[in-house]
């Protein structure tokens, strides 16, 4: 006769973090990323020369 196993044995994963508060935390962690990201890009555009052509109304003179 086979053994009789407890609900709480039989259970196929164990108790332990909600997966809820892993997605938020992630979520979150993934939202201070591209923050961090978007800071650097600006960072980085306001870093380079603004070049602007050469007018062709000025006389060549």
């Amino acid at each position: 006769m086979p053994e009789k196993t407890t609900p709480e044995k039989a259970r196929q994963g164990r108790r332990g973090v909600p997966v809820l508060l892993v997605l938020v935390f992630g979520l979150l962690l993934a939202a201070v990323v591209w923050w961090g990201v978007e800071v650097y890009g600006l960072m980085l555009d306001q870093q380079q020369a603004i070049e602007t052509p050469a007018s062709r109304d000025a006389p060549a003179g």
